[in-house]
């Protein structure tokens, strides 16, 4: 009985082992994937667009502006179609400011390997969906992160003007203010209208 129970604990360590190595490595392919950055907007303005986050908290859904950021709206639905954020985390999160995610690396300075065009035009309310990026000392045409983006807690005026809005968060702002860092986003999801 004892040999049993010594195997039985055996084999699931190993397919522990096995398991969790198996994400590590999916997770290192996604971060050494080469990410190609759309050559140019691919969206009808006409059409609405929507992404769910879905989280370890729960759904976010964001309407997204494809004539106000359209390149921004591209990138967006092309990263989340192709699994970029699949089992990334929030990795940023300031009490009455933003929750941050999309760095696979989760320390502030990853992305898919390439910076977008600014288009900066809408403001931040609270629940807006935007895209992070590097300070104007190094960065003066405000380009924005390729992949990593925020979701503000509340209004935060003082951003306008100097980060590209892309979206704005319609249902689940009560999952927003539940997001800690570290919590995982799941996958997001595009729907078109």
């Amino acid at each position: 009985m004892r040999r049993h129970v010594t195997l039985f604990l055996l084999f699931f360590m190993v397919i522990g082992l096995t398991v969790n190595a198996q994400t590590k490595k999916e997770a290192q392919v996604t971060t050494a994937k080469k990410w190609d950055a759309p050559a140019k907007a691919d969206v009808d303005v006409n059409k609405k667009y929507f992404a769910t986050i879905k989280t370890s908290k729960g759904d976010i859904v964001c309407e997204l502006y494809p004539k106000q950021a359209p390149l921004s709206v591209t990138n967006f639905i092309y990263l989340a179609k192709n699994g970029f954020y699949n089992g990334l985390t929030f990795h940023r999160v300031v009490t009455d400011f933003v929750v941050q995610g999309g760095d696979p690396t989760a320390t502030g300075s990853g992305g898919p390997g390439y910076t977008i065009p600014a288009e900066i035009s809408l403001p931040h309310k609270e629940g807006a969906l935007a895209w992070a990026r590097t300070g104007d000392e190094v960065n003066p045409q405000r380009r924005s992160s390729g992949s990593q983006f925020y979701i503000t807690l509340k209004a935060t005026p003082f951003l306008d003007g100097a980060y590209t809005v892309f979206g704005q968060t319609v249902k689940g702002m009560d999952v927003v203010k539940k997001i800690q860092q570290k919590d995982l986003i799941e996958k997001i999801e595009i729907a078109v209208e």
